[in-house]
């Protein structure tokens, strides 16, 4: 039974966008609807032709907005919301002098959970509603992060962090505890509702090759869950890692070695490849995840899009809070158009939108569930209003089409332009009710 309905102009992508202008990638209905029927799309299409299946139901229309499937974040650090803005270092310093220090306070299951509640609630006023994240040592502080998304219809990706050395000693543990513990969230949590789980190494920074190893013997024992890790961000992190694994060729085949490479792997910034490294990640059907607003904060270096496209490695695109500096996946996509400009490249707003939707939805073998809108997909949407600053406005009263509406929302568009975020069909800002019908 209907007993929902979210009505407006309505946005969904078929396929990647060949480049600006391809009408053909996406679906685009002036005047729709979106019937919610336990928690998922019961129906979409042309709201003259749905308005009668829909007559008994809650109607929650926005007549000016434009309305998609909810934004996907494919790499954020739960325990970083207050890292961010954290001045002036760069990744190794970084992590020393802010990451270690917070994350320490996550031993604390109190405290995790409050934390988790302000996390998930800035997720949802982005527009975000299903992201993959990075948790502390900590497995009390995952199960707070799982427990919250569970008791509100959200799902998510996460791992409780995996390191034994080179690290503050509070933080570290050994492969086999860590491991076990590991093993332990998995068999609670992935799959239990919306919720899945990532084996997550911070890097092979912080890990020995027993627990890469044991990392990798985690995968091939649970083959449905994820993998997610840091891959080749800074100069002084990759000599590093040389150092610390000599008779490897690269820093790529370390996670190959330890079976830690497949189509469920999500490997954040992949900014300074060889060749050979980039052959492995498209040889394993690997992610290879854009972060572009840590990568310029933390002055890392500049993601070479088009490249890893050509050479048929998959992209997905990131915040990476808290060495990103914003929880908007649309603040996110602008500053991956500047990293793509300062090479030469392009990132039309419908590549951008469907990044950050099915594209990334796609990243995750995911795109049936999320990141579209279609009859049995997840009834995750976000509410976009192109006009929600005097800027915002005054630009759009020129403005020639969608596709230039789209450019203007990820040019300067941020949690400002979210009117309105549903998890499974729920409005998860209360505070931002729905227009009535006029």
């Amino acid at each position: 039974m209907t007993r929902r309905a979210v009505r407006g102009r309505l946005l969904t992508f078929l396929r990647a966008p060949a480049g600006a202008g391809d009408e053909a990638s996406y679906r685009y209905f002036e005047d729709g609807i979106i019937a919610v029927e336990d928690g998922r799309i019961g129906a979409i299409g042309r709201a003259a032709d749905l308005s009668a299946r829909c007559s008994d139901a809650a109607i929650d229309h926005y007549p000016d907005a434009l309305i998609l499937p909810g934004l996907i974040d494919t790499h954020i650090h739960f325990p970083q919301t207050q890292v961010i803005a954290s001045y002036g270092a760069q990744l190794l310093e970084w992590l020393e002098k802010y990451t270690f220090v917070e994350e320490r306070k996550y031993a604390d299951a109190e405290f995790a959970a409050r934390q988790a509640e302000f996390f998930l609630d800035e997720l949802a006023r982005n527009g975000t509603t299903t992201a993959c994240c990075y948790g502390s040592v900590h497995p009390q502080a995952a199960e707070a992060l799982f427990a919250a998304a569970q008791s509100r219809g959200a799902g998510i990706i996460a791992g409780a962090a995996i390191m034994d050395r080179n690290g503050p000693q509070p933080l570290l543990d050994g492969a086999k505890d860590a491991i076990a513990a590991t093993r332990d969230l998995i068999r609670r949590w992935h799959g239990k509702g919306r919720q899945r789980y990532a084996v997550t190494p911070r890097f092979a920074v912080t890990s020995t090759d027993a627990q890469l190893a044991a990392a990798g013997a985690l995968l091939a024992e649970f083959p449905g869950v994820y993998m997610q890790t840091h891959l080749a961000e800074n100069d002084d992190e990759i000599a590093t890692v040389r150092r610390l694994f000599p008779n490897d060729p690269n820093y790529t085949s370390v996670y190959q070695r330890a079976g830690l490479l497949g189509p469920r792997s999500l490997l954040g910034h992949c900014l300074h490849l060889d060749d050979a490294e980039v052959a492995l990640l498209r040889d394993a059907g690997a992610v290879a995840v854009f972060c572009p607003t840590s990568n310029l904060f933390i002055g890392s270096g500049l993601f070479d899009h088009d490249r890893l496209a050509r050479a048929g490695v998959r992209i997905a695109l990131a915040t990476d809070v808290g060495g990103g500096t914003s929880y908007s996946m649309l603040s996110t996509a602008a500053e991956a158009y500047k990293v793509m400009q300062l090479q030469g490249q392009n990132l039309s707003a419908l590549a951008a939108f469907d990044l950050m939707t099915r594209g990334n939805a796609a990243a995750l073998g995911l795109e049936r569930e999320i990141g579209v809108l279609a009859p049995g997909a997840y009834a995750d949407l976000v509410v976009l209003d192109g006009r929600a600053t005097p800027a915002m406005a005054h630009r759009m009263a020129i403005v020639g089409g969608l596709e230039e509406e789209l450019f203007v929302l990820m040019t300067v568009g941020d949690d400002r332009a979210v009117r309105q975020t549903y998890i499974k069909g729920e409005p998860a800002l209360t505070h931002r009710p729905a227009p009535p019908i006029p």
